[in-house]
């Protein structure tokens, strides 16, 4: 298991730069191959939406407003205002194409206590759900992390997460029964709960007379390597994936299309403004199900305004797009009635296109139609089966701004605060403190004890320490739950920088056998190489406007010994 975990951790380490370039590639072939044409798109008023979200998004549902139990959509929006208003959202630094740059979107995470979720080279730290008999971490004054306003925040956050940990395994299941079903026969369900042909359908009636309340199926958070084909619309998930749904973080979101002013055109379908570009979601448990909670909030009249011109733009577009496809539906020129008809038409695209949207894809594929699905304030969307794997999505901005909560199963066999300790415990095993002395020594010099405990000492500065000090504290002026921790983790870091000096010692020492110290100088050398070469990234990354930099002083103790080393290679 040991073993395994190393290499683990220098796979992450080195993924982020092979997974940049691989995509880098596919970009580039798929602009290469699209030339000028842009690929189809289907929206909810489209001929066609539902065929295609059954046969090529099956794993997207949609669960409108109403399904949710009664004042909890309440709860959850006044928290999610809660965090704003504290400044808890947050831009956060990011790794893309070897260029550190800020997210357009701010965010924070709030989860399982002591867990962390890595993405673009970048973790983040967990604000506690402070969920009924959770352990409440206090600070040196016997006080709680967290005051009573975001803890009722977080509490509210946590109640929702309940919500969505049933609901998507009813949801999965029902949709499950219901493919079986349709194998055999050809006509429709009655209503039902959460299917998606009927809650489409139902949407698009209710537009034009009144209809009942029904249950869709959509999604919008996601993304993982690429895939080039379609998943398989009837199989259902393995039953371990179906029936064993703990979200445990939801990474909040928070857009504000005004304040974002350089968002980019989706480049492939022609969709619009992109709040957040193509992509899957990272350090997923394989197979995971992502559950997202969509808020709008209210309009201001200034952005009405905006809107209405915006959307006679974007209109005429998709006027002209229609003229040019090959599936035309009519001919340029209509009678008076079917001009009216067109106006309506118009109205809807300006009404779709003011309000946020999840657009879909399949991966690196040019063939099959996206799917642009909005998303009306209250609304969530379930990711299931395995359409984080081989489908791509983005967040198609609207009018006002959004909040949104995207519930994950993220991995934490190596990011909770729990494993991290474990990894700092077994090292500091191989300490030695003479009582009468207070001198320190190595218990074992045995290659793959030293081996272990190098890269530990690694992963603790690069993979923990760093990346707290550098973005993971600016909560501690909310929350300081994790200051402790951190800052025991550091005493352990600094006994390690004292491990790794010893050791340097004993190869030095004339006494040591030869044989013996030829190895471990190459144990050393292998760490320190490492190790100096993670250092100079952060000190050489660019500095950031507000004086900051990615950079964060660490004692370079060790940076001038590789002369030395090197001398018994």
């Amino acid at each position: 298991m040991k073993p395994r975990q190393r290499k683990q951790y220098f796979r992450n380490m080195k993924r982020s730069d092979d997974s940049e370039r691989e995509k880098r590639r596919k970009r580039r072939r798929l602009i290469q191959e699209l030339g000028e044409q842009r690929i189809p798109y289907l929206s909810p008023a489209d001929p066609g939406f539902q065929e295609l979200w059954d046969s090529s998004y099956a794993g997207l549902a949609l669960r409108q407003s109403c399904a949710l139990p009664d004042g909890l959509h309440e709860r959850v929006q006044s928290a999610l205002i809660t965090l704003q208003r504290r400044g808890c959202l947050l831009r956060d630094l990011v790794r893309i194409r070897d260029r550190d740059v800020f997210t357009a979107v701010s965010r924070a995470l709030v989860g399982k206590p002591g867990y962390t979720y890595r993405y673009l080279d970048t973790r983040l730290f967990t604000i506690p759900w402070h969920c009924e008999g959770e352990e409440r971490q206090k600070d040196e004054k016997d006080k709680p992390c967290c005051d009573s306003d975001l803890r009722d925040a977080c509490k509210a956050l946590w109640e929702l997460n309940q919500f969505f940990c049933s609901d998507v395994k009813q949801q999965t299941n029902a949709r499950g029964v219901k493919r079986s079903r349709s194998d055999t026969e050809n006509s429709e369900d009655t209503p039902g709960e959460g299917m998606c042909e009927e809650s489409v359908k139902d949407r698009l009636l209710e537009k034009k007379q009144k209809q009942e309340k029904e249950e869709e199926e959509e999604e919008e958070e996601d993304s993982g390597q690429g895939c080039s084909h379609s998943s398989p619309p009837s199989s259902a998930p393995p039953p371990d994936v179906a029936g064993l749904v703990e979200f445990n973080v939801t990474l909040i979101n928070y857009m504000d299309p005004t304040a974002m002013t350089q968002l980019k055109e989706e480049p492939y379908y022609g969709m619009g403004k992109m709040a957040v570009g193509w992509h899957h979601d990272e350090n997923l448990v394989p197979l995971s199900p992502v559950a997202v909670y969509s808020y709008s909030c209210p309009a201001e009249p200034k952005k009405e305004e905006v809107t209405e011109k915006d959307g006679e733009g974007q209109s005429k577009e998709k006027e002209k797009q229609k003229e040019t496809e090959t599936e035309g539906e009519g001919t340029s020129k209509e009678e008076p009635k079917k001009e009216e008809g067109e106006g309506s038409e118009k109205e809807e695209v300006q009404k779709e296109k003011a309000c946020w949207r999840v657009g879909l894809k399949v991966a690196w594929d040019i063939h099959t139609p996206g799917l642009a699905l909005p998303l009306q304030s209250g609304d969530c969307y379930y990711m299931t089966d395995d359409l984080n794997r081989t489908h791509q999505h983005c967040v198609l901005a609207g009018d006002t701004a959004r909040f949104s909560s995207t519930h994950r199963v993220v991995q934490c066999c190596t990011g909770t605060l729990d494993y991290i300790q474990k990894r700092c415990s077994e090292a500091l095993e191989n300490l030695h403190t003479d009582p009468e002395k207070t001198t320190k020594s190595l218990k074992s010099l045995l290659p793959n004890t030293l081996q272990h405990i190098e890269d530990i000492h690694n992963e603790v500065e690069f993979e923990w320490l760093r990346q707290y000090w550098f973005q993971g504290r600016r909560y501690a002026r909310f929350c300081s739950w994790w200051t402790k921790p951190m800052e025991q983790m550091e005493k352990d870091w600094k006994e390690m920088e004292r491990m790794t000096q010893l050791l340097l010692d004993v190869v030095e020492d004339e006494n040591t056998v030869q044989e013996n110290r030829r190895e471990m100088a190459d144990i050393l050398l292998n760490a320190l190489t490492d190790r100096q070469q993670h250092r100079q990234t952060w000190r050489d990354s660019s500095p950031i406007p507000n004086g900051c930099c990615r950079a964060v002083n660490v004692p370079q103790s060790h940076s001038l010994h590789f002369l030395r080393i090197t001398a018994y290679k």
